[in-house]
């Protein structure tokens, strides 16, 4: 399969499809064909779409090559089954399916003699990997075959780190499972559909070597393990001495450190001074001059590298000029004819795409933050964050902005707002002059607390929503959050679009008669009161005689509820009332605050004590005798209310959550739906039509009848009204809670070892009854035990639960040193 663009590793796919890199100054296609080959394979079949011809012509019919070659071309992408259909009329007999861009030695004919062995109609060659994120999970039965598939999961659904290679042997059969014409995929559909058949399929677990070469980072690492002989394949040249190879007509002068291990490719010139470090390849016709210094990088053919030049872990695309003392840092790619003038520095992280010209003494910096090992995304959980006019400065804005102005149609409308920092302010204004140069129209509400722009979003019916704000708990850092057109949080698919735009760049540019437009929607504030009021029962509210303490954080929400208060008819005492960036910056802890709005409840005699963050999503409660509520008694006693109020209904938590909720639910006959961890699953299952309520484990409450999202402002309006309608004061409610005994603990844990972990514990646990719905929930006689790897973080995180606090930490440790003992 030749058909992949690889847009993962542009610009270096630029000009050429991704088989057709070269790894070792050869095609990753041709020592994929050179395996097949040694392996007895002499009928070859290439599917090929995107630049085919380049893959004709250096191939050919395959007699070079030891082989029959033959072509089948897909006019448009057909998915890794459709393109295996789109050749059927080749296929007659038992076949091997493997991808022509990947670099690896696995034992083909074991593959072949596993699968004939077990009488299978699909073998699946299987390969245990650091990292299984980027790949589909396998998971297989003590006989090999295998039980159940999962495609590019999340950390929480890492279950094992047996990934699939897309190394398969299939008998013709499997054909008739692959509808023509249109994409179907193997994981996907497929193997799937034989399963549910009860077609035996089996999964062969490889000790060969095979790398995916899926970015930059795993490319230089593929050249590394060819270059120290972790992989098996034919390297080109002769050998002088242990790991370093020499190409035909090559020159390298006495005077030039070879140090190695290097491959210098044909008709290479290094001069004299020059230096050849660790792990270094030159392609064809590539001149080094003299006190040059190259450590860990990869020449394409044709390129010049002047005096003084410098290249440290980067690749340099084919026919690129470096003029003298020009400097190329870690992670850099250059695209195929690039010009780097004297003495230029292009700084670490940066991709510069082909036919660029970088002048004299210039400097280019990019802080390309998901590009880092430590980031494995540009997205975290809310949204794109980074240190202000650092990592997030206003060059970022323009391109993230226009990126997902052009996942939109052109014309669509996108809300905006952002907070009270100047930061912000700046930020917001350059992604409104990107969003309109892309063809997209704004309406800026300017100063907004979060709810507010998703409701305006879901109001206006835009087509999603941007806020840009000061990081919580870090006056140093801002987010740029996106919304889709419910005002909910961008599901990972759309959220992995707009890093492909970004990493493309392949931007829209709109005419200037399509430019956007800047509107300033009226009323936004209105329409959101009015909706709120309409949720709730105002006449009783109003009747009961609200008494509440309200501290607002200085943040915006101040600018909404005075409104909505004044229809409750609401007496409130308000704290920190008005929205300024500094003071809400220096403010003591909201936990801090929450105990002083505690005393002032008891004092006033208010019904009711709340804390605000100042972006208007999460919420502090305060009960009328002025005990603070932690944020799990504040879950279970608006549990409660809703499940006595509304029969039957239907709350949504994240699987972390205590037991707790699970016993006042039955006690009202209503039910709880588990969700994955991160905010955004929630939110989501929160806008199904049967969900009453949702909640996160820090303050974050949804009403899906007014808003599927998290809201404080609306949060404070419903838990009055839920308390007017019960007749009870919250203090009454929480007395009469069950007691939560749930503890928790992060334990460090490399990247390359979480999949590692998750299998082991699996495997574990294997006897006990465990819930998936996002990583591994135990569940022992007297409680349970969650263990998930961190979306963000090298750690993995656990959660127990029993009858006290001693028995969960108990419970817990056993855990925690199984990881340890794992990761030893």
């Amino acid at each position: 399969m030749a058909g992949g663009e690889g847009t993962r590793l542009r610009p270096l796919t630029s000009n050429a499809p991704k088989p057709m890199l070269p790894v070792v100054n050869r095609p990753m296609m041709e020592h994929v064909v050179r395996l097949l080959t040694s392996h007895g394979f002499d009928e070859i079949v290439v599917t090929v779409a995107y630049l085919a011809n380049q893959i004709r012509n250096y191939f050919g019919d395959g007699e070079e090559f030891g082989c029959r070659l033959r072509y089948a071309l897909e006019e448009e992408p057909l998915g890794t089954a459709g393109s295996v259909r789109n050749a059927a009329s080749e296929l007659d007999d038992t076949f091997l399916v493997i991808s022509g861009d990947v670099l690896t030695d696995i034992d083909l004919t074991e593959v072949m003699k596993a699968h004939q062995q077990a009488g299978a109609a699909a073998t699946i060659a299987l390969k245990r990997v650091e990292n299984p994120l980027e790949f589909g999970i396998v998971i297989i039965r003590d006989d090999g075959s295998i039980e159940r598939f999962l495609e590019k999961p999340g950390w929480g659904e890492v279950f094992s780190d047996t990934v699939n290679t897309g190394i398969y042997v299939l008998d013709p059969q499997v054909l008739e499972f692959i509808e023509a014409g249109r994409p179907v995929d193997f994981s996907g559909e497929v193997f799937p559909s034989l399963l549910e058949k009860n077609l035996p399929l089996l999964g062969h677990v490889s000790d060969g070597y095979w790398e995916d070469v899926g970015n930059p980072e795993a490319y230089l690492q593929a050249h590394r393990d060819a270059l120290s002989g972790k992989v098996e394949i034919e390297i080109p040249g002769f050998r002088i001495r242990e790991g370093v190879w020499l190409g035909e007509g090559a020159e390298v002068d006495p005077g030039a450190a070879l140090e190695g291990p290097a491959v210098i490719g044909d008709n290479c010139r290094v001069e004299a001074g020059a230096r050849i470090g660790g792990h270094v390849v030159l392609g064809s016709d590539v001149i080094v001059r003299h006190d040059a210094s190259l450590e860990r990088a990869v020449v394409h053919d044709h390129t010049y590298l002047g005096p003084a030049t410098r290249l440290r872990g980067c690749v340099v695309g084919r026919a690129c000029d470096l003029r003298q003392a020009a400097r190329i840092e870690e992670g850099v790619v250059l695209g195929d004819e690039c010009f780097v003038g004297e003495h230029a520095v292009v700084n670490p992280g940066v991709k510069v795409y082909p036919f660029k010209t970088i002048e004299d003494d210039a400097v280019v910096n990019s802080s390309i933050v998901w590009e880092s090992r430590g980031a494995r995304s540009l997205f975290g959980r809310r949204g794109v964050a980074g240190l202000a006019n650092v990592d997030i400065g206003p060059e970022l804005a323009v391109r993230l902005a226009v990126a997902y102005g052009s996942t939109l149609k052109k014309g669509a409308v996108v809300t905006v707002s952002r907070d009270t920092s100047r930061t912000a302010r700046a930020l917001k204004r350059v992604v409104q002059g990107a969003l309109n140069l892309s063809g997209i129209h704004v309406d800026d509400l300017e100063l907004a607390p979060v709810p507010l722009t998703r409701f305006q979003v879901r109001n206006d019916r835009a087509s999603g929503g941007i806020t840009v704000r000061l990081a919580p708990g870090d006056p140093q850092s801002v987010e740029i959050r996106f919304f889709d057109a419910d005002g909910k949080d961008l599901t990972d698919a759309a959220q992995r679009k707009i890093e492909r735009q970004l990493t493309r760049e392949d931007f829209r540019r709109a005419f200037a008669g399509d430019i956007g437009d800047l509107v300033f929607p009226p009323r936004s504030v209105e329409f959101y009161t009015a909706a709120l009021e309409r949720s709730i029962d105002g006449p009783r509210l109003r009747d009961r005689g609200i008494k509440a303490v309200l501290d607002y954080s200085f943040g915006s929400t101040s600018m909404v509820m005075p409104a909505l208060l004044s229809k409750l008819g609401a007496e409130v005492l308000a704290v920190n009332p008005y929205a300024a960036t500094a003071p809400a910056t220096h403010v003591d802890d909201a936990a801090v605050r929450a105990h002083r709005i505690g005393e002032l409840v008891r004092t006033s005699g208010s019904d009711l004590g709340c804390v605000l963050d100042p972006d208007g999503e999460t919420i502090i409660l305060v009960d009328d005798e002025g005990q603070v509520l932690r944020h799990d008694q504040a879950l279970l006693a608006l549990t409660e209310m809703v499940a006595q109020h509304h029969p039957a209904a239907q709350i949504a938590v994240p699987v972390s959550t205590s037991s707790g909720v699970v016993t006042i639910a039955e006690a009202h006959d209503a039910s709880v739906v588990w969700t994955k961890l991160a905010p955004a699953d929630l939110m989501e299952t929160a806008a199904q039509e049967q969900v009453q309520f949702a909640a996160s484990l820090d303050g974050g409450f949804v009403w899906p009848d007014f808003l599927s999202a998290f809201d404080a402002m609306a949060s404070f309006a419903k838990t009055l009204d839920l308390l007017a309608a019960s007749g009870r004061r919250l203090s009454e409610v929480v007395r009469g809670l069950p007691p939560v005994h749930v503890v928790e603990e992060a334990v460090p844990t490399p990247w390359e070892q979480k999949g590692t972990v998750m299998r082991s514990i699996l495997e574990w646990v294997k006897d006990r009854e465990t819930v998936l719905v996002d990583g591994v929930k135990v569940i022992h006689p007297d409680g349970w035990v969650l263990i998930a790897p961190d979306a963000d973080e090298p750690l993995t995180r656990l959660w127990a639960e029993a009858a006290s606090d001693h028995d969960a930490r108990r419970l817990l440790e056993e855990y925690a040193r199984r990881i340890r003992t794992i990761l030893r």
